[in-house]
């Protein structure tokens, strides 16, 4: 029973995906030890286990079936043992490149031989829990350890069974579409180039004073239309601002509203931005929330078709890392067909996964995994 009571303390922790195929095959062999049934010696164990992974849900369902040819003792006397058990799969996050499991559930065990009922060992129900480790080989394939608590009433009396068991795990299928929806940050909205007003030559006077009442004389003022109230400098004509504070001026800056501090190019743009781009659920494909967002970036981009973007996506580091890898991949290319259907030219365009290898917040907390989903446009001006 102590060893029963282990297996919550060991559940507890990050959960991640084990593998990025619907389904896993584990043909096993292993040893049982009858630890409360006095009647039958150790003996070997074979078996396969059946893990379904495109669930929704962070528990796998698992179907095992076990077989043994077991002793008596005292006696010569043998019996056909049979098992069969539904679990519920725990897969923790990654330990280097193993990846820690554990599990619960239920099931049956039958015994063949006549003699059960003399000596206690009946049919019965059983409960079982258990944990274990995958030690990949590759992408599809893997070393599976387990030791596995199994606990029944029988005949007036508690069984306890240990089985330890190794076997070849082997996932196949279509591929499976489980990570955690992106959140990004947002990115600042692009506003259309600002205009100077158009300059009106004054016609000529004959006595100084200050037509446009902007406090520059006539004589001296080289935009003597100012409109009533505007700033001007020493010759009568409008300051040119620079509102986000980028070292830009207005009528330059195509990018006015950059955050206080971001390095920016002489067009007033930053280099990097994080696009708020969200996804379904489990899938590469771009939520609707997100089209005016990727509407106004691709307006951006036909406006001034002389820059290129690359469109980078990230993940955390949940999970195996060649899974999130080719999500970054498919995300990041998401996004530019999306552009591409709103009208930028493709050639304005290319796309990058970085997977986990680039985060900028820590791993550790959800918040800062949060931060490192995130999908990136760098900007080049051509």
């Amino acid at each position: 029973m102590k060893r029963l009571l282990l297996i919550p303390a060991l559940m507890f922790g990050t959960l991640s995906m084990a593998t990025d195929y619907n389904y896993e095959i584990t043909p096993l062999i292993g040893y049982n030890i009858a630890e409360g049934n006095i009647d039958l010696d150790d003996y070997a164990v074979f078996g396969a286990e059946l893990q379904y992974n495109n669930y929704d849900s962070v528990i796998k369902p698992e179907l095992s079936i076990f077989y043994s040819n077991a002793d008596y003792n005292p006696g010569s006397a043998d019996t056909d043992v049979w098992r069969v058990a539904v679990n519920g799969v725990y897969e923790y996050d990654k330990v280097g490149s193993i990846i820690p499991l554990a599990k619960v559930g239920l099931g049956y065990e039958h015994m063949s031989d006549p003699y059960k009922s003399a000596t206690g060992n009946t049919n019965s129900p059983f409960l079982d829990a258990g944990v274990g480790a995958k030690i990949p080989f590759n992408d599809m394939m893997a070393l599976k350890l387990e030791a596995i608590y199994m606990l029944k009433y029988n005949d007036a009396r508690y069984d306890n069974n240990l089985i330890i068991t190794a076997g070849l795990n082997i996932a196949f299928g279509e591929k499976a579409q489980k990570s955690a929806p992106v959140t990004t940050e947002p990115e600042p909205t692009p506003q259309p180039k600002e205009e100077p007003a158009p300059v009106v030559a004054a016609a000529p006077v004959v006595v100084d004073g200050d037509d446009d009442k902007d406090g520059v004389l006539n004589s001296v003022d080289k935009c003597p239309t100012t409109p009533a109230g505007v700033e001007v400098d020493a010759r009568g004509c409008k300051v040119d601002n620079d509102i986000d504070k980028d070292g830009v001026l207005n009528a330059q800056d195509i990018c006015p509203a950059t955050p206080f501090g971001e390095a920016v190019n002489s067009d007033g743009c930053p280099a990097t931005i994080t696009l708020d781009i969200k996804f379904e659920n489990n899938s590469a494909e771009i939520a609707p929330v997100s089209s005016v967002l990727i509407e106004k970036y691709a307006n951006f981009l036909t406006t001034y078709n002389n820059y290129s973007a690359k469109i980078v996506g990230h993940t955390d580091s949940r999970g195996r890392e060649a899974y999130n890898q080719k999500l970054s991949e498919r995300r990041a290319k998401s996004v530019v067909n999306a552009l591409i259907e709103k009208g930028v030219n493709p050639k304005q365009l290319s796309s990058l996964g970085e997977g986990e290898s680039n985060p900028i917040a820590d791993n550790a907390t959800s918040e800062g995994r949060a931060e490192n989903r995130r999908i990136e446009a760098e900007l080049t001006r051509n």
